[in-house]
């Protein structure tokens, strides 16, 4: 699988493994299913990994790193985040998660995002992973905090890039327009931004993507499938976006998208995989993988060409912003 590099040459593969399944989310990952999903994952290609604390409350971080721990450290490319302190909770006692993971509650989230938050969290984090080392930071959804993420997160993840405990350094967040402002105002290299540059809707063309392009700021795409809505041939009954269920005009829209990649012999999850890497910002296309079979129709899907004339005539049909268009060259794959 090819990588792209960032500016400061810390190097990602055009697929990422997003590990938020590694912590239960939504429903139990068993290890089995865990091992089964990166061994696929690893023998694919795939080298760049994210967890998160946030993910089952450090479980996923625990998971990913025991099996990281068993690779050459230099042959992939970690990336977790800060943000939310994991602090111990004895009143969840006999209760689950009330965060999407199924986990017990005798652990909770604090908000942190000052310098020695960062600090302490990525102490923790090297502790769970089992690593010496952490590739690449994220602010983990600043978006009610964003004057103590710029001026007192950032600062902190400044130096320990500088010290060279961190390759790089960014955001990640469900939306563009924060996102924008930290390229801006912060000496970052990568953003992570989840659901507002896919094949349903291309918000982050507006803002995000020229300023990070001006200014070599990486981009990676995530929720490329928009939470499940374009993650099927056509949009299955209750399929959902933004993590709630989608509403009548995106699930029409999500089939008109699906009729014209039909009539290029190319499925939607294919192209909803390839369209995000067509643009020069975007490094990778990190995907949640909770299984072997997820993470093979996965790579299956990323190997699948994808014909120029797809973009072009989802701009025709007003599906797909014209600006889009002209970045295609070839397969994305």
């Amino acid at each position: 699988m090819k990588t792209r590099s960032m500016a400061n040459g810390v190097q990602v593969t055009e697929v990422g493994f997003g590990a938020a399944q590694f912590g239960n989310l939504f429903r139990v990952t068993t290890g089995d299913e865990a091992a089964g999903a990166f061994d696929a994952a690893w023998a694919g290609g795939i080298r760049y990994y994210d967890t998160a604390p946030h993910y089952g409350v450090g479980l996923s971080e625990r998971r990913l790193g025991r099996m990281l721990q068993a690779k050459p450290r230099g042959s992939f490319t970690l990336s977790t985040k800060v943000g939310r302190l994991l602090v111990d909770d004895p009143s969840g006692e006999g209760r689950l998660d009330d965060q999407g993971f199924i986990v017990p509650a005798t652990t909770r989230r604090q908000w942190d995002f000052s310098a020695d938050g960062v600090r302490r969290s990525i102490d923790e984090s090297l502790g769970r992973l089992g690593l010496d080392r952490i590739d690449i930071v994220y602010l983990h959804d600043p978006d009610e905090h964003f004057e103590q993420a710029l001026t007192e997160a950032i600062p902190a993840l400044v130096d320990l890039r500088e010290q060279g405990m961190i390759g790089a350094i960014g955001a990640g967040m469900n939306q563009s327009h924060l996102l924008t402002e930290f390229v801006r105002r912060a000496d970052i290299d990568v953003v992570m931004c989840a659901g507002r540059y896919t094949l349903l809707e291309q918000g982050a063309l507006g803002d995000l993507l020229p300023l990070a392009t001006e200014r070599g700021v990486a981009v990676v795409a995530a929720g490329v499938y928009n939470s499940g809505l374009l993650a099927a041939d056509r949009p299955r009954p209750g399929a959902m976006y933004n993590y709630e269920p989608a509403p009548p005009e995106l699930l029409a829209r999500a089939n008109a998208i699906a009729d014209i990649c039909e009539s290029h012999g190319v499925s939607m999850p294919v192209a909803a995989m390839a369209f995000p890497l067509l643009h020069p910002a975007v490094v990778s296309v990190v995907m949640g993988l909770r299984t072997a079979r997820q993470a093979d129709e996965t790579l299956a899907r990323f190997e699948t060409p994808v014909p120029d004339a797809l973009w072009s005539d989802l701009v025709a049909a007003g599906l797909l912003v014209p600006e889009a268009a002209p970045r295609a060259s070839g397969t994305a794959a």
